[in-house]
């Protein structure tokens, strides 16, 4: 039998500009396991002036470039109005359109496909900036035109069912996978070897660092050597963590650590006793399963996806609830029955998530996308 004919997709590789963010994460790893393949034919393009002619340096060895450059601030504001001008002017002919970060755009003759990797926007405005804000409408024109999305969890599913009244057949959930820890180039040690917490995240509402140090505080009044490690790159709204650690009992041994590279990353994983994720809402859980794929127990909260994404791999308290979270934070750091569980379920549960397998259902769901677009 015939190999079924390559699939030409275009993938958004917006996200691999600037500070490596969950997004880019994503993009990088679809677009990494999609070039292996031999029934996939990808190619990948920015929507950026500003970065025109960097993407070959970002993207992943042997992917396809659409090289001519693309204004982000006019096509968006084209696209949100009208269904021109078509993603083809930019990658000539194509079967799929794969929009990775909630923005596809308009296609002559492709299919098309949108990632909507949470409901920040629609759900928590307040959580939102005015760019993120735009997603909504530009999401509901892509229904409009026949896109179907991918989110990266059943509980993003069942969100964009109910927001945007869409039909469930029009939604496929494919788990996002789990980037490789590179070797650490030096031992990253911010706290001269004592043992610490770690959260890794932009700071942003969102991600309630604030609430975190709080919990600290209780942990650390009992643990004269355990420290707090904080690294992700500065969001808006830092100032409410700035606040927290003025006013912390042990603001010296929080360390503030900003934007971390991939190496240093590595290196911080796995020196931790404890990876913290304290979020109000998530659409999948990155940070968490390279933790628990390193072997350090988790604690997080029981928000949006995590508790179908972590499983029985971490310890899950209730939002915003700074005395769960302060227990389950002693319990993970010095309880050793709780941290070898959570150790071995952690990354048995991490096992679960792969590129390979990302890619798998990526390919199925441009196939239908195709199939669709032709009915």
């Amino acid at each position: 039998m015939a190999a079924p004919a390559g699939v030409r997709v275009a993938l958004d590789a917006t996200p691999l500009f600037g500070n490596k963010t969950g997004v880019a994460m994503f993009t990088f790893g679809v677009l990494e396991a999609l070039v292996r393949r031999p029934d996939v034919d990808p190619v990948a393009y920015a929507v950026t002036w500003r970065g025109r002619g960097e993407l070959g340096q970002l993207a992943p060895p042997g992917v396809a470039l659409a090289r001519s450059p693309m204004a982000a601030r006019p096509l968006r504001w084209a696209w949100k109005r009208w269904d021109l001008p078509p993603i083809e002017w930019w990658t000539g002919e194509i079967d799929v359109v794969h929009g990775t970060n909630f923005v596809v755009p308009p296609a002559r003759e492709a299919a098309e496909v949108v990632t909507v990797h949470d409901l920040t926007p629609m759900r928590f405005r307040e959580l939102a900036q005015a760019a993120t804000l735009a997603y909504d409408d530009l999401i509901r024109r892509a229904l409009q035109r026949g896109a179907l999305i991918h989110t990266p969890s059943t509980f993003v599913a069942d969100e964009v069912i109910d927001h945007f009244g869409t039909s469930p057949d029009r939604v496929c959930v494919v788990a996002e996978g789990i980037p490789d820890l590179p070797d650490a180039e030096t031992d990253h040690d911010v706290t001269g070897g004592a043992p610490y917490i770690l959260t890794i995240g932009t700071v942003e509402p969102r991600k309630d660092h604030p609430t975190l140090v709080r919990a600290f505080d209780l942990v650390a009044d009992d643990d004269p050597d355990l420290q707090l490690v904080i690294a992700g790159p500065e969001g808006w709204g830092a100032q409410a963590l700035t606040d927290a650690i003025v006013v912390s009992r042990h603001r010296d041994r929080v360390v503030r650590l900003g934007y971390v590279d991939d190496h240093a990353r590595a290196s911080l994983l796995r020196g931790a006793s404890v990876f913290a994720f304290p979020s109000v809402y998530e659409g999948f859980g990155l940070p968490p399963l390279e933790a628990m794929r390193a072997g350090v127990p988790v604690v997080a909260t029981e928000a949006g996806s995590l508790p179908e994404v972590l499983g029985d791999g971490a310890l899950l308290v209730p939002v915003g609830d700074i005395d769960a979270l302060a227990a389950a934070l002693d319990e993970a750091a010095h309880d050793g029955v709780t941290r070898l569980r959570l150790a071995e379920a952690g990354r048995g549960r991490a096992l679960l998530f792969s590129w390979d397998r990302c890619a798998d259902g990526l390919v199925a769901l441009y196939r239908r996308a195709m199939t669709a677009a032709t009915a």
